[in-house]
């Protein structure tokens, strides 16, 4: 008997994710020098790391021999005056994708559906089909999560919608209103997931505590990999009714997150001046984007993330152009727009050469 009859069906046909290549990777393959490659296809920090939270890392590796807080006090604390909830109202994870896998864990069983919008982040595909349930997937319409036709999408077989504000890979959101009322429509039997792993880079970015303070089945997800630079750690976190996350917190595994992982988030949220430089500059990168996208004649869908989806043609050449030329981005055909490519924002002089590449390899 094969090891793979051993194993359960929803794991023999799930899915495998194909993260961004590495840099180290593609310098391999295509013999050239990694000094001289750019990586702008993960939505990855261009700037690094805050530096505070850099500094509070490597005090932190100091004591490397000492198991993590198990329970994350500090940070859900310092969380917790940060948006004016209680501790017991975050839960902390491995990234906020350990987050999305910990909901299919309380929540999902074979039979189950979750509604989320198409093309989307594609973990919310994946962890509902690794438990079993039903991925209902609602097209977007003009690049955006149509609310409405979601809202109809649910069944009394129900469990989960996702929706992602910023959207990946579009960019775009839905306005603060329409969260509201789509949340507060929902039955009673359905919990809904808000990502909001890039709402650090919108002016004005939807507020939804309020449904939260109203106990609502909500859960928001937030991240460090992104705009404190701290993907590398693998820090992520939800925010939720307080016998939701406790629900969570049952399937959770103790020290999920490291102390050092630990200690940088905790140095970061004491680094407004870096975030809010990085937003700033993230906004000039997108308007150069767009405007080079412009002179050559593409179409780009207006982004409120720290990436842009653009529309090259034949999308699986360019970007094979654009690798050749050590520029990596990110194919879209996985996403089922073999067209377009989605370009992380990096530096002015990264974008710049992003371009180039582009332009070179059309």
């Amino acid at each position: 008997m094969k090891f793979e009859a051993l194993v359960s069906p929803a794991v023999r046909s799930q899915p495998v994710y194909e993260p961004g290549k590495p840099i180290e990777y593609v310098a391999r393959e295509l013999g050239l020098d990694p000094a001289g490659i750019i990586k702008l296809a993960s939505n990855e920090n261009p700037f690094g790391p805050s530096p505070k939270a850099l500094a509070a890392a490597k005090a932190a590796l100091e004591h490397g021999e000492i198991y993590p807080d198990g329970g994350c006090y500090d940070l859900r604390h310092k969380l917790a005056a940060a948006y004016g909830f209680s501790a017991d109202q975050f839960i902390i994870g491995n990234g906020s994708n350990e987050v999305i896998e910990l909901l299919g864990h309380a929540l999902l069983r074979p039979g189950d559906e979750v509604v989320m919008g198409t093309p989307a982040f594609v973990v919310y595909k994946l962890v509902t089909l690794l438990f079993g349930a039903t991925p209902v997937e609602v097209p977007l319409v003009n690049h955006r999560h149509d609310l409405e036709r979601i809202a109809a999408a649910i069944t009394p077989k129900t469990k989960l919608v996702f929706v992602c504000t910023p959207n990946n890979p579009t960019g775009t959101t839905n306005t603060e209103a329409e969260l509201l009322a789509f949340a507060r429509a929902l039955p009673e039997h359905v919990v809904a997931v808000f990502d909001e792993a890039y709402a650090e880079y919108v002016t004005n970015a939807p507020d939804l505590r309020a449904l939260i303070r109203e106990g609502r089945k909500v859960l928001c997800l937030r991240t460090f990999s992104k705009i404190y630079g701290l993907a590398s750690l693998r820090v992520g976190y939800g925010y939720a009714p307080a016998d939701m996350v406790a629900l969570l917190n049952r399937v959770r595994q103790p020290f999920n997150v490291n102390a050092i992982a630990q200690a940088a988030a905790l140095a970061a949220l004491d680094d407004g001046a870096f975030a809010e430089k990085c937003a700033r500059e993230n906004r000039q990168g997108l308007v150069q984007l767009a405007a080079g996208f412009n002179q050559l004649g593409l179409e780009s869908v207006p982004s409120e993330a720290n990436f842009i989806l653009v529309k090259v043609g034949e999308g699986a050449r360019v970007f094979a152009g654009m690798q050749q030329r050590g520029v990596i981005v990110r194919p879209m055909q996985g996403y089922g727009m073999p067209e377009w490519l989605r370009l992380t924002v990096g530096s002015h002089a990264q974008n710049e050469r992003m371009l180039a590449a582009l332009a070179q390899s059309m």
